[in-house]
């Protein structure tokens, strides 16, 4: 009897995972890299208009990877992918993708545009170096949030990477980059 509980309960899962891979939509991605640098200018200048301090952080940084639109879908098994562009003094270098899984109670679609700034050359250099790089592993990401006066803290700007998560509605707080693996893609 318990063979057969076991068997079902594992036939469940499957059924779940296979579910949660039906429904999620299928990877954003653009067409042309002229389309892509297109929507990094646009969330650029969303994000500029969402925080003054984002703008002058970004004026200081190394290189700047920008992701206009990372999709988010599952139910209970979830993926995340997006594509994005490296960008060093102000001119793309390169084109990435970020993608990451997840596992637990989850349903629905959320979109998000997150930018990552370089503070350091050296940081910069060790993500351009990896072969997939992944956040929390290769390198630690201090999500920024703002503070009275959109401030952003000392804390944080004195970090050598630094993440703004933000959509149409603002900076989001209280989410994670743990485990997002970001991987060089050809355009």
């Amino acid at each position: 009897m318990n063979a057969m509980v076991e068997g079902i309960t594992r036939t469940a899962a499957a059924a779940l995972v296979l579910c949660g891979f039906a429904l999620s939509p299928p990877p954003v991605a653009a067409a042309t890299k002229e389309e892509l640098d297109a929507h990094v200018g646009a969330a650029i200048q969303d994000l500029y208009r969402t925080s003054a301090a984002a703008k002058e952080l970004a004026g200081k940084s190394a290189g700047m990877l920008v992701f206009p639109t990372i999709v988010k879908a599952g139910l209970i098994v979830g993926g995340e992918y997006g594509e994005g562009a490296l960008l060093v003094g102000g001119k793309t270098v390169a084109y990435y993708n970020i993608i990451s899984a997840s596992w637990g109670l989850q349903a629905g679609v959320q979109e998000k545009s997150l930018v990552l700034l370089f503070m350091t050359a050296d940081a910069l250099s060790k993500f351009r170096e990896s072969k997939g790089w992944k956040a929390g592993v290769d390198g630690s990401v201090a999500l920024a949030t703002l503070g009275a006066g959109e401030a952003i803290d000392t804390e944080t700007q004195n970090k050598p990477i630094i993440g703004f998560v933000f959509s149409n509605k603002g900076l989001m707080a209280n989410l994670t980059l743990e485990g997002s693996k970001i991987t060089r893609i050809e355009k």
